[in-house]
C-alpha cells in the first residue's frame, strides 16, 4: 500500500464510528474521516458473527486486496475503517469496486471537519448557561 498506514489505536477507531460517515455495500460498511495528512490510514474489523478465526481472517485479507486494488481512487487524506458483516462469506474482492466508488463520491461530498452544531445546541440548552 503506497499511501497508506495502518490504523491500530481504538481511540481512533471509535472516533470514526461516532463521527466519521459512512459509506456501505453488502457485506461491508466503511466509515471515514479526513485527517488532513499527505497519507491514508486504513483498518479492518471483523467481529465473531462473521465465523470462526478462519472466516474472519478471510474477510480481512479480501478487503486487504480490494483495498490495495483500488487504493489511487480513494482521495488521500482520510481515515478508513472497513467493518466486514456477515454477508462478506463467499464473496471475492472484485465484488467490492462499487464500494471504492461510493467512498471516492462520499469523500470528496464531506465536508472538511465533522459540523459542530451539535455541540453548539448542548452549550446552548445546558442549564445554568446565560444566553
Amino acid at each position: 500500500m503506497l499511501y497508506t498506514e495502518i490504523l491500530k489505536d481504538a481511540r481512533v477507531f471509535a472516533r470514526l464510528y461516532k463521527k466519521g460517515f459512512k459509506a456501505s455495500c453488502p457485506g461491508v460498511t466503511a466509515y471515514f474521516l479526513r485527517n488532513n495528512r499527505p497519507y491514508n490510514r486504513f483498518g479492518i474489523t471483523a467481529g465473531k458473527k462473521i465465523g470462526g478465526a478462519v472466516e474472519r481472517n478471510r474477510a480481512k485479507r479480501i478487503l486487504r486486496a480490494a483495498y490495495r486494488k483500488n487504493e489511487l481512487s480513494v482521495p488521500l487524506g482520510c481515515d478508513i475503517v472497513f467493518v466486514a458483516r456477515e454477508e462478506i462469506n463467499g464473496k471475492k474482492s472484485t465484488e467490492f469496486d462499487r464500494l471504492f466508488v461510493k467512498l471516492e463520491r462520499a469523500v470528496s461530498e464531506a465536508p472538511e471537519k465533522p459540523s459542530t452544531a451539535k455541540k453548539q445546541e448542548k452549550r446552548r440548552n445546558k442549564p445554568g448557561t446565560q444566553q
